[in-house]
Parts: structure tokens; sequence; C-alpha cells
């Protein structure tokens, strides 16, 4: 099995190296630190499972995924987070993810993630596949942050960051205007009146984080 992590952190490929490394014999890894050089690696290589972080710098894991779904949209990318499941679960997997693991999770869910991957499958979490149904069997009516758009929730990211729109354009090589568009749209579906008001939402809700 050929494996790729993205992540910027050198513990968290130490640690998957040697966990993962037990489980599946003849384990080739890789690891990516940025998103470039993740998009190159998976544009110039053939992998059997992708291991993705949400939190990377410039465009994150979010649009990352997108991107390897758009080259190699049958290749399974599993998103690898410190964030809860209800905070990007739902989203990551409407983006074309394979499962979602919280990096707080049983490492055995990981594990049979990757199973489940290399079969074919999605893997669900037994709390989030409960979500799901609820969802499917209209109990549950959406989270606010369910009705931005995949590009809102990350520009609503960044600024809970603290990033000007400035940094935000640039990251997103998107000019200052269109982001300031995202920025009221974004406020216009949360009916939120101000940025400060914005940001304390966002903080609020995790997403500085």
């Amino acid at each position: 099995m050929k494996l790729l992590v993205v992540d910027d952190h050198a513990v968290v490929h130490h640690g998957l190296r040697s966990m993962l490394g037990l489980e599946f014999e003849g384990l080739t890894f890789s690891g990516a630190t940025h998103p470039q050089e993740a998009l190159d690696l998976v544009s110039q290589e053939d992998w059997d499972v992708v291991i993705l972080d949400i939190e990377l710098s410039g465009p994150g894991g979010l649009e990352v995924l997108r991107q390897i779904k758009l080259t190699r949209p049958k290749l399974p990318v599993i998103i690898f987070s410190m964030h809860s499941e209800e905070q990007f679960a739902l989203r990551s997997l409407q983006a074309g993810a394979s499962a979602y693991i919280a990096k707080d999770s049983d490492p055995g869910q990981l594990i049979q993630a990757v199973r489940n991957a290399i079969a074919g499958r999605r893997y669900v979490s037994p709390a989030l596949g409960e979500r799901l149904a609820a969802y499917h069997g209209q109990d549950m009516s959406p989270a606010p942050l369910d009705i931005l758009s995949d590009r809102e929730f990350e520009v609503l990211r960044m600024i809970a960051a603290g990033k000007t729109t400035t940094t935000i354009a640039d990251e997103l090589s998107l000019s200052v205007k269109t982001i300031s568009t995202y920025r009221s749209r974004i406020l216009a579906k949360l009916q939120l009146k101000s940025t400060p008001e914005l940001m304390r939402y966002a903080v609020d809700q995790g997403l500085d984080r």
C-alpha cells in the first residue's frame, strides 16, 4: 500500500508511520507538509490512500481535498483533524472524503478507515452515523455553518484566525473584492451585522483553532 500523509507536524508523520506500519505489511509511506507539495505529489504519483489534515497553511485542507478530487476523483482521502466531527465531518464527506477521523479518536478508527478506503468504502463513526441518519430522516435542521459554501466556510475560518482581507486574498489567490463579497455573504447567511460580530461567532464555534 502506498500512503501519502499531508500534515505540517513532524510528530504526526512519525506517529502515523509507526502505527500504520505495524498494521499494513509492505506499507510505503510518504509525507507532505504544504498544500502545493501535496497537490504536486498527487498529480505526479499513484497513491492508494491520502491522509489529510484540515489545518494547513494557505488554502487549508478542505480546499486541498477539493483539488485532489478534481485531479484524482477515485483517490480515497481520509481527513485527520484536531477538530471534532460536529465542526467539519459532514462538510468533508460532502466534499468527497472517505472518512473523517478526529485526532483524539481511538487509533482503531483510523486503522479501520484506512482498511475501508483500500476496499473502496467510506468509514463513518457510530456517532456520525447517527447524525447522518437524522439528516436523511429530516429529524435535524441544518446547522448554521452547514448552509455556507465550502469557500465561504474557508474564508470564515481564516477571518476567525485573525487574518486580514488582503492576507486571505493572497493565500486563496483571489482578489480583495472577492473576499469582501464572501464576507458579506457569510454575514447575511449567519444573520450577523459586522465583522467583529462574525469573529466572535466563529471563535465561539471553535473555528479559530
